[in-house]
């Protein structure tokens, strides 16, 4: 019998190793010998590995950096402590503007890690994107300022750390920074490839059905651009909530365009009139005046020409329970179409539930235990200003799965501080100097 040539062999090798589930099982199969080592190194592979096989979902970084590993009995635990064994989450190797302003964290993709400096009130920011395992970095050049101040200035400039697409080389990446204007929202789009930024995309506050713009900076919060928002991988677009004006915008980021979806059709009009809305909880235990910029209605992520939207109702009495009502609606753009209701999901009981964000085919939910909640309202500190032991939940949108991913200090119905990771980052282009 004839030796099949080593082309052929390379690829039936390349097939078996691409069912391999886990990243750990294909470094595993690396170490048995050269050739293997050779195959599955090999970017092409990497990519098609990632793209059959979602990465795992090994914890949280913090908005101050520190990274909480998943715990036990989360699947993904001895790879998460594996993680935080090996990188460098105080990125130490990241070197610190010339303003002297420590780095924070603005929003993690990919495994990789999207840095902000900046001082209070300040828009034209130092920003880099970091590889805390490999420990390699890339400095961002500043936004021109004759590109970003137009015939305005911004009240404030919203960095994102976008997917790696498709067609794209794995080392490349794109920062999408959403201005937001009195009149106006603007997108800007960095480039690694290019290392320049450009205007992507810009739209008038009234073509998105919004009457008035921002008011001021004490507004910007209330605007829905500080993390709840969730991503479509399959088209390319990001799903922002604004809870104050009860709207859900999206940018498209194959178009470059922006547009609403009507989410005041079909069965959420009915979910608004249902009791225990988490409103409630914080219209009793906190400032009321600061509630709209901590209740979100609904988290969005689009799954296979759909939208899937998540509501929170919940009891906040001592024995109460918490559900998800999921709602579906064709991700076609059209207004007309109206939300379906799918299936209502029951929550894990002796906690006090609120929504987070949407990543990679999950939901995030944070919650605190009932006695942390119990406690006078009129003597105690507002929970905007508690830490408190937050312990976080993911729910599989395919399975509708949810899992306890771990639990670590944070503010309560704080979501903009907490980031999630997953897998382990492809590579990143050589450190900047």
């Amino acid at each position: 019998m004839p030796t099949p040539a080593p082309h052929l062999v390379d690829e039936i090798l390349e097939e078996i190793f691409l069912r391999l589930p886990t990243p750990a099982e294909l470094a595993r199969a690396s170490t048995a010998c050269p050739r293997f080592r050779r195959i599955i190194t090999d970017r092409s592979f990497l990519r098609r590995h990632r793209k059959r096989h979602p990465p795992p979902l090994l914890g949280l970084v913090n908005v101050d950096g520190s990274f909480q590993p998943a715990e036990a009995p989360h699947p993904s635990a001895p790879l998460a402590r594996a993680l935080a064994d090996a990188a460098d989450f105080t990125y130490s190797f990241v070197p610190v503007p010339s303003s002297g302003i420590p780095w924070h964290v603005r929003d993690v993709c990919d495994g990789r890690v999207l840095l902000e400096a900046c001082q209070v009130l300040e828009t034209l920011k130092d920003m880099a994107v970091c590889d805390p395992l490999s420990r390699r970095y890339v400095l961002l050049p500043p936004i021109p300022t004759d590109l970003a101040v137009q015939e305005e200035y911004p009240f404030d400039i919203v960095p994102i750390l976008a997917p790696i697409g498709d067609d794209e080389d794995d080392v490349s990446f794109k920062v999408i920074c959403l201005a937001i204007y009195g009149s106006k929202l603007t997108a800007f789009v960095f480039s690694s490839v290019t290392q320049q930024w450009c205007m992507a995309a810009s739209i008038g506050w009234s073509l998105l059905g919004v009457h008035h713009g921002p008011l001021g900076p004490c507004m910007l919060s209330t605007y829905g651009f500080c993390g709840l928002s969730g991503f479509d991988n399959e088209g390319g677009c990001f799903y922002l909530a604004s809870p104050l004006l009860d709207k859900l915008f999206v940018l498209d980021t194959q178009k470059m365009e922006f547009f609403t979806v009507n989410h005041h059709t079909g069965y959420y009009v009915l979910l608004k009139l249902l009791p225990g809305r988490i409103l409630e909880v914080l219209a009793r235990y906190d400032d009321p005046h600061r509630i709209q910029d901590r209740i979100m209605p609904g988290i969005v992520v689009g799954r296979e020409g759909y939208l899937e939207m998540f509501s929170l109702i919940g009891d906040h009495s001592p024995n109460g329970s918490f559900d998800l009502y999921h709602t579906t609606q064709q991700s076609n753009g059209e207004s007309s179409n109206e939300w379906r209701m799918k299936n209502i999901i029951p929550l894990p009981g002796g906690h006090d539930y609120f929504t987070m964000s949407a990543a990679e085919g999950f939901l995030f939910l944070g919650a605190t235990t009932k006695d942390q909640v119990d406690f006078d309202r009129e003597s105690g500190p507002p929970l905007s200003r508690t830490d408190w032991d937050v312990d976080y939940f993911s729910l599989e949108v395919k399975t509708s799965e949810v899992r306890k991913v771990c639990t670590s200090k944070g503010k309560f119905f704080h979501a903009e501080h907490v980031h999630w990771y997953f897998g382990y980052p492809p590579p990143l282009s050589k450190p900047s100097v």
